[in-house]
């Protein structure tokens, strides 16, 4: 074992010195004011006085609990450290314990050399200990020096667990490392050991979530083949997936496929259903849906209510949206600062920007904070609404209480100032929280291209493009269709087909919008032929039905 022994000491060899050293100052510097700790320490020490010293078990316990309960690592590390003055030998217990505490303090150099004191005192390190040292190092972000580790621990003839694997595979996924961790459970596959549901369920999340999921569907496959029972955990990554993409349909399927196999939906299950009816405008189907959730004794939580209130909105049912908010006290459920956010964004929508007002003042009463979310819906709305001033007011109140703005916050403002006809103040506003360290994003230019063209700046807006194109930001279809308009507004056609031209030629594919705003506008300069020949080639682009 000479080998290994010496990968320890090389993965601790920026740590030359004992690694309970550091812990040698006064114990009561690593304890809380908690009375259960106190007690621990005490009883420790008092065994450690004791005519007859108890047995090391009995030091395990104190050690494990603080390790484990409470979480004092350092607490216990410092405890072994008296064990060690007072000559008590540990075991293997107390050493993977140890390891434990190191690799949770993040330092792995000096878990590594409990390793190497396992092995100089003729102990067998047990699979706790290797499974110990491959989390700290996945814990630590070095999931490659944890493949390292267990390559030299098979190499040695050394076994592992699925447990091992288990975390192998986590902390790959967990990189965005996917198919690497694919590859390992291929390996390992009735070889190593024989692989189960939670390896599965961490590719299948994984894949999920870098968007393969049709990938993952196919693992859920193979599982189903070698007779893997899937779980909950499987079914709701896959559910969430397939209604993100948009496959509602395959979502169903699944859970219905998830009852017939009878494993019970769980509240997250039925909330990524309700929430995926609500956001498709279906909302009588994600009444349904919340009507099984009921009868099956699943209780709605505040994110199923989020949702509904959110999809009344959406299909402009206001009233039965507002109906279910004032309802939630009466239910036994909490609103949550997103449930305010989402009923002051229906409101401000539907142009209720008073009730929306009145909302955020309630918000304090009720003793939950508004975040930058809350502001920006409302000083939107109250932007769109013309009510300019007050926004401003908010502006000065986030300032006030310590909550930064960002650019949604400006673009609103930019906007209703470009609205208003106030470009200049426009672009100092944006001059001002530029140098405050906010960087303008696409939107915020095509506001102020929009303002500049509708506000007679047609040059300026030009110069603000063309800066735009210089700079290489990667300038999008509605940047192209404000411009266009811009010039279509001052009749200038020739520099409308250039820009047409440069548009295609960048790979940006012309829309309904772009063709419409052009042919509007020939027609209204009588140039009909011109007018006629885009409005065919729109019907062939297959942007306007025949």
């Amino acid at each position: 074992m000479s080998r290994f022994v010496s990968y320890s000491n090389f993965l601790s060899s920026s740590h030359s010195h004992s690694p309970f050293r550091v812990f040698s100052h006064s114990l009561h510097r690593f304890i809380p004011n908690n009375v259960n700790v106190d007690d621990a320490v005490l009883s420790f020490h008092r065994m450690l006085t004791m005519r007859s010293t108890p047995s090391i078990l009995e030091f395990n316990k104190i050690l494990g609990s603080l390790a484990r309960t409470n979480n004092h690592y350092a607490t216990a590390i410092s405890l072994f450290h008296q064990l060690e003055l007072n000559q008590v030998k540990p075991c293997i217990i107390t050493l993977n314990t140890l390891i434990n505490c190191y690799c949770h303090t993040r330092q792995m150099g000096f878990g590594f050399s409990i390793l190497a004191k396992i092995l100089k005192i003729g102990y067998q390190p047990d699979t706790i200990t290797l499974n110990t040292l491959i989390k700290g190092l996945c814990l630590n972000g070095k999931v490659h020096e944890a493949l390292h580790f267990h390559d030299h621990v098979v190499a040695h003839g050394l076994r592992l667990d699925r447990i091992s694997y288990r975390t192998l595979i986590n902390g790959l996924c967990k990189m965005g490392e996917t198919r690497a961790a694919m590859k390992m459970l291929r390996q390992i596959d009735g070889k190593l050991v024989n692989v189960d549901v939670e390896m599965y369920n961490m590719i299948i999340d994984s894949l999920c979530k870098g968007k393969f999921v049709t990938e993952a569907y196919e693992l859920y496959s193979e599982m189903i083949a070698k007779k893997i029972s899937p779980d909950v955990v499987t079914f709701n990554a896959l559910i969430y997936e397939f209604c993100i993409v948009g496959q509602l349909r395959e979502a169903f399927g699944l859970f219905h496929e998830m009852v017939s196999k009878n494993i019970n939906p769980d509240d997250y299950t039925y909330n990524i259903l309700v929430d995926a009816l609500c956001k498709g405008g279906n909302v009588k189907e994600a009444k349904k849906m919340f009507a099984v959730m009921m009868r099956k004794g699943v209780t709605p939580d505040v994110v199923t209510y989020n949702s509904l209130i959110d999809g009344y909105f959406l299909v402009n049912e206001v009233n039965k949206a507002i109906n279910i908010f004032y309802t939630l006290a009466r239910r036994g459920v909490a609103p949550t600062v997103r449930s305010y956010n989402i009923i002051i964004n229906g409101l401000c929508k539907s142009k209720m920007v008073g009730e929306a007002i009145n909302l955020f003042k309630e918000m304090g009463s009720n003793n939950i904070i508004p975040n930058l979310m809350t502001y920006n819906l409302l000083i939107d709305g109250l932007c769109k609404s013309g009510r300019i001033s007050y926004a401003w007011e908010l502006v000065h109140e986030m300032q006030e209480n310590g909550q930064p703005t960002d650019i949604f916050t400006y673009n609103s403002l930019i906007h209703a100032l470009c609205k208003n006809h106030h470009v200049d103040k426009a672009i100092a506003l944006v001059k001002k929280f530029k140098d405050q360290g906010i960087q303008p994003n696409m939107c915020t230019y095509n506001i102020l291209i929009d303002g500049l063209c509708k506000g007679g700046q047609l040059k300026n807006a030009q110069d603000v493009f063309k800066d735009l194109l210089i700079k290489g930001y990667s300038l999008d279809i509605q940047t192209y269709n404000i411009m266009i308009n811009g010039l279509c507004r001052e009749g200038l056609f020739d520099e409308v087909e250039a820009l047409f031209s440069k548009m295609e030629y960048s790979g940006i594919i012309p829309d309904a919008i772009t063709y419409e705003t052009i042919i509007r506008a020939l027609f209204d300069k009588n140039e009909n032929e011109k007018a006629e020949k885009l409005l065919r080639e729109m019907i062939t682009r297959g942007l306007l039905e025949e």
